[in-house]
């Protein structure tokens, strides 16, 4: 469950600062839709990525896996719909808004992911070598 509120977290981040950056993706509000628009993420993301990926599995290996950021895309576009049909303050303007964006949110997340694993994993170390002891 932790685990699940920590990636819900870095996906929010993710999103806000891919928003930041990237003209075309746009975010009006606060934390709390913020929150809302990366649980709208994790859905998506959740339910329609892996239907994709197996549709696309032919593109996804002849382009040597460059079409997952296709899929990225997509799924950027969805959130990004489905966050305007609900007023959550998301906008994704098009579909190079939503690739460069997808690019930013998984690079960003994988960032993020990696600084709190290494984190733990220092942290989880130093605490191990005082048991035995």
């Amino acid at each position: 469950m932790r685990s699940l509120f920590l990636h819900w977290i870095l996906n929010a981040a993710a999103l806000w600062v891919a928003a930041a950056i990237i003209p075309g993706l746009d975010f009006t509000g606060g934390p709390g839709r913020l929150l809302l628009v990366a649980a709208v993420f994790g859905i998506v993301n959740s339910t329609l990525r892996p239907l994709l990926t197996i549709l696309t599995c032919p593109l996804i290996i002849l382009t040597l896996g460059l079409f997952t950021f296709i899929i990225n895309a997509v799924m950027l576009m969805v959130t990004g719909w489905l966050s305007e049909s609900w007023n959550l303050g998301f906008t994704v303007s098009g579909f190079w808004a939503a690739f460069f964006g997808g690019l930013v949110v998984g690079l960003v997340s994988m960032m993020l992911s990696v600084g709190v694993k290494e984190k733990k994993k220092s942290s989880g170390v130093s605490h191990q070598s005082s048991d035995n002891v």
